[in-house]
């Protein structure tokens, strides 16, 4: 038997993912991965001029 009819003769495993687990998964990881973004100035500001008044 050559080496291609081996190949041929060996079933394969074929996994499928649900495209809904391969995004949630995609973003889970973007959200991990992505560090806190840094308050506007301007939102601070308002924020400490409401808490004075």
């Amino acid at each position: 038997m050559s080496a291609t009819e081996r190949d041929e003769a060996t079933p394969r495993a074929v996994f499928a993912v649900p495209m809904r687990d391969l995004l949630a998964a995609c973003a889970a990881a973007d959200a991990i991965s992505t560090p806190p973004r840094v308050p506007d100035r301007e939102t601070v500001q308002r924020e400490r001029h409401r808490e004075a008044a």
